[in-house]
């Protein structure tokens, strides 16, 4: 293969071919006991670095035959060990430059082609999440329009509207709002990933953030038979628990955790939020009864787009266990799942807690 463009290469063959004959010169003008073939590295490694591979080994036999050549000409001394032993270490030194100077250039070769690999990738990505992030962020006006045009239908504004019409409008507005719902943790996830995700942290009550996500899912869990009950400690008795966090980040890992018990459980079965502390931490625990996690699907409940397999009430995106993951690790905290003794599986996240500053909350 040849390095660089022609010109640089001619120029770099008449300067081997200069110090090659510097180098006889010097070999065949001096001594024998005198040897100059080690010089012949030189010439050797420009050649490895500029020009092809063939001739870089022409270039070593070269050196090779004329070190070896002046053992027996000019045939001023008679021929001696140790004049052999110095002819025959100089051409193991030039073999030997010849192998690890070729030996280096394939290396270079082999991370040129990763790096071009690796940059090509990069760029790949690059293009991903940057089509990505514009298309759903573009998604969201359209969706925002739909959505105040079906509220607009409700409220009669273009004219009477029956029951059936009003089910048949709530039912297209709760599907534009899921939506709408998805292309915003779609660019949460993506933007996290790029840019770490940025908290606004205060003191916050997780219990405040139960009650709230027990009222908002009350509703729904009410369609399906389902009992959602919330447990502070070892009784119903409602306790504080105080964290540094982002309240809004916080109250969306309840609504993800919430809704992922919901949608495993069973018509007529229960989820149970319980929280409790542990240390100096506090700990969260949402239980479903549902059938449980099986040990195929356990060690990718928190990647991305990952869906479990199973009776589901509805299919999510296989983001929300995800966003979860990254909120709770960017609150310096872990999540967690597991099965549930006698049934059912529990999806947890345990948080540092912090001592309130009461004044803050009169």
């Amino acid at each position: 293969m040849m390095l660089g463009n022609p010109n640089n290469a001619n120029q770099t063959r008449w300067l081997v071919a200069g110090l090659f004959a510097i180098t006889i010169a010097l070999e065949f003008t001096t001594p024998q006991p005198y040897v100059f073939g080690y010089l012949y590295t030189v010439p050797i490694l420009l050649a490895n670095s500029r020009i092809s591979r063939s001739e870089t080994i022409g270039v070593t036999a070269a050196g090779i035959v004329l070190t070896l050549f002046n053992i027996v000409w000019p045939n001023e001394y008679p021929l001696s060990f140790s004049n052999v032993a110095n002819r025959l270490i100089a051409v193991m030194a030039l073999v030997i430059t010849s192998w690890l100077s070729d030996r280096t250039r394939q290396y270079q070769a082999e991370i040129a082609q990763q790096q071009a690999k690796l940059q090509a990738q990069a760029q790949l990505s690059s293009l991903r999440e940057d089509f990505v992030f514009t298309l759903t962020h573009d998604l969201k006006t359209p969706l925002l329009g739909a959505i105040e045009t079906i509220n607009s239908f409700r409220q009669e504004k273009f004219g009477s509207v029956n029951p059936t019409q009003k089910k048949v409008l709530a039912t297209m507005e709760r599907s534009h709002r899921n939506s709408l719902e998805l292309v915003a943790t779609l660019l949460d996830i993506y933007r996290n990933d790029t840019e770490g995700l940025q908290l606004q942290k205060q003191e916050v009550n997780l219990t405040a953030l139960a009650a709230d996500a027990v009222a908002t899912f009350t509703e729904l869990a009410q369609s399906r038979r389902l009992h959602i009950k919330l447990t502070c400690g070892a009784s119903d008795f409602r306790r504080h628990f105080w964290v540094e966090g982002d309240p809004l980040q916080l109250q969306r890992v309840f609504a993800n955790l919430l809704a992922n018990a919901i949608n495993y459980s069973p018509r007529g079965g229960k989820v149970e939020i319980v929280l409790d502390s542990q240390s100096n931490h506090h700990l969260v625990k949402v239980i479903d009864t549902g059938r449980g996690i099986t040990p195929e699907e356990a060690p990718y409940l928190f990647e991305r787009f990952y869906q479990g397999s199973g009776d589901r009430q509805f299919k999510g995106s296989g983001l929300g266990l995800y966003l979860s993951r990254q909120i709770i690790a960017a609150h310096g905290g872990t999540i967690w799942a597991e099965n549930y003794p006698g049934g059912g599986a529990v999806f947890g996240f345990k948080l540092p807690g912090c001592i309130p500053n009461h004044s803050h909350h009169l």
